[in-house]
């Protein structure tokens, strides 16, 4: 595990934060959570996949939403980080500083997760009525966004319906959340499509930067989203994905999840990497630098 000897203002379960005073510098670690549990293993590459494949997204988008990336070369980090600079190479993003909303912003365009499990008891997802005759991992008619709370780290975010959502943040930002999230998937989606990926669903944070609503956060990640290989798609059962999968199934055969979670197997770490490294060259195109 790589240190940087000065400490972070703010650290989620993959990402250290650090307040350059008008700017963040947002690092990307190796860690890996699973079940709400930062987990002791670290699954390498894993945070210049994370950082990397978000700045992809950034200027593929570009058009559809304002994001909040400054750069993400080594030479524009503040003189105190030069010394770790090759740690943090790929891995980092200067940001700008944003008002969150503290609201997660999901898009699905398929069944699956806890939106499959409410389907099956009320036909519903958070609240939205779906047609009879869906199964698992069925292609939905339309995307629907969903939006969810923002949990601490150790707690679950909770599925919100959209009136509750507007209920949060007003009726005007809700509307307008849902509507760039709506365009930011369809826009990912397509591209995705082209290269052979399924998006089943995702998650999109934004904030507001002089009055403006800008994408934040990481975004259309494997931590952050489900990505579904298209030439394995088959409707009615779990799909293969590019992301922890490897470590959920592990920690579900090998951990009753109480107490503190076991190390992982080398194997599992591997293979875990390797799919965080597929999916990063199967969306972009291009061959991943490590």
């Amino acid at each position: 595990m790589t240190v940087i000897d000065i400490k972070p203002d703010a650290q989620g379960k993959v990402r250290d934060v650090y307040d350059l005073g008008d700017s963040l510098l947002l690092v990307a670690t190796d860690r890996i959570s699973a079940f709400d549990y930062i987990l002791e293993d670290e699954i390498p590459y894993k945070g210049q996949v994370l950082t990397q494949l978000s700045k992809f997204w950034f200027e593929l988008l570009d058009g559809v939403v304002e994001n909040h990336l400054i750069s993400t070369e080594v030479e524009d980090l503040p003189e105190q980080f030069q010394p770790y600079a090759d740690y943090l190479r790929g891995r980092f993003m200067l940001v700008k500083k944003a008002e969150m909303f503290p609201t997660e912003c999901i898009v699905r365009g398929y069944l699956a997760g806890s939106g499959l499990k409410e389907y099956q008891r009320e036909g519903t997802v958070c609240g939205i009525q779906l047609p009879e005759g869906l199964v698992n991992s069925s292609k939905l008619p339309e995307p629907i966004f969903t939006p969810s709370t923002k949990a601490e780290i150790g707690d679950h975010d909770e599925n919100i319906s959209f009136e509750r959502c507007a209920e949060i943040i007003g009726d005007d930002a809700a509307a307008t959340l849902r509507d760039l999230s709506l365009a930011v998937y369809k826009r990912a989606r397509d591209h995705a499509e082209r290269q052979g990926i399924i998006i089943a669903d995702t998650k999109f944070e934004f904030g507001v930067v002089d009055g403006v609503v800008i994408l934040a956060d990481e975004v259309l990640t494997p931590d952050s989203s489900r990505f579904w290989p298209g030439n394995e798609y088959v409707e009615g059962k779990d799909q293969p994905s590019f992301d922890k999968q490897f470590v959920r199934d592990w920690l579900t055969a090998n951990w009753d999840r109480t107490g503190t979670p076991p190390r992982l197997p080398q194997d599992v770490i591997d293979k875990t990497s390797e799919k965080y490294i597929q999916a990063y060259e199967k969306i972009t195109g291009k061959p991943f630098e490590k």
